[in-house]
């Protein structure tokens, strides 16, 4: 329990957190003064914290009263996404991974990395390359390259400009090549990789598409390049993606 004498040697992150701890469900704003008391914090550091909480869209100020801001909120729906996405895909992962016997991932696009949110290991080789709360670079994974494929081209000109860093010898790095590609992953549902993001690598993905037709996540199947065919394995990953799709769907709310 925090109490007045509590600041001598809490960090600054602890001292934010008191002052998001300070509201209630019931606050309708809250004037620095009152924040600081609850905080158990100094007036003068908690309007500090409260001027970069507000230049930075985790606090808002409507005349002298302080509330969460829009950005908290923003932060929470990403948390509860992958949450959400998590709890529906495991089953079909885990099923997913006894017909191939190779390891299953969930991941999701954030910018031009792909992040796995959930894994499920499979008898295969090797160790995964991605972990959980891992990323990698989109353009060089067929889990990426999934999820590239349905981006907007507004949305997927910026990735493209940024530039396409090798991670290996056969990693595409020529924009056009890649824009190719992820036209003919449009047009099978599946992605493909060899060695591209690490040697003797392989991986086929499928996109888990929204009911608009955007991709939500990808769920692939990995293990080691010459004891996994992507293009065997690459039906049993669409109908996976498929049925991911369809059980979104059916639980929007979820």
């Amino acid at each position: 329990m925090r109490t007045a004498d509590w600041t001598a040697t809490v960090s600054v992150l602890d001292r934010i957190t008191a002052v998001f701890d300070a509201f209630g469900d019931e606050d309708e704003g809250l004037g620095v003064s009152e924040l600081a008391r609850r905080a158990h914090l100094p007036k003068s550091t908690v309007s500090r914290l409260a001027a970069d909480l507000v230049a930075q869209r985790f606090l808002e100020r409507d005349g002298d009263r302080l509330f969460l801001g829009l950005r908290l909120f923003e932060f929470a729906q990403t948390v509860e996404r992958p949450r959400m996405l998590r709890r529906i895909a495991m089953p079909v992962m885990t099923e997913l991974r006894d017909a191939t016997g190779h390891s299953v991932s969930l991941s999701v696009l954030d910018g031009a990395d792909v992040v796995c949110i959930a894994m499920v290991r499979g008898e295969s080789t090797g160790s995964p390359l991605l972990r959980i709360g891992g990323r990698l670079p989109a353009h060089a994974t067929a889990t990426g390259k999934a999820m590239l494929a349905y981006l907007p081209r507004d949305d997927l000109d910026p990735v493209l400009a940024g530039g396409l860093p090798g991670r290996t010898d056969r990693t595409i790095r020529d924009p056009d090549l890649l824009r190719r590609q992820l036209a003919e992953v449009r047009r099978l549902g599946v992605a493909t990789e060899l060695g591209e993001c690490a040697d003797d690598r392989a991986c086929a993905a499928s996109p888990i598409l929204a009911p608009g037709g955007a991709a939500i996540a990808a769920v692939a199947v990995a293990g080691p390049e010459g004891v996994l065919a992507p293009e065997r394995v690459a039906p049993a990953v669409r109908a996976a993606a498929s049925a991911l799709g369809r059980r979104l769907a059916a639980n929007p709310g979820d």
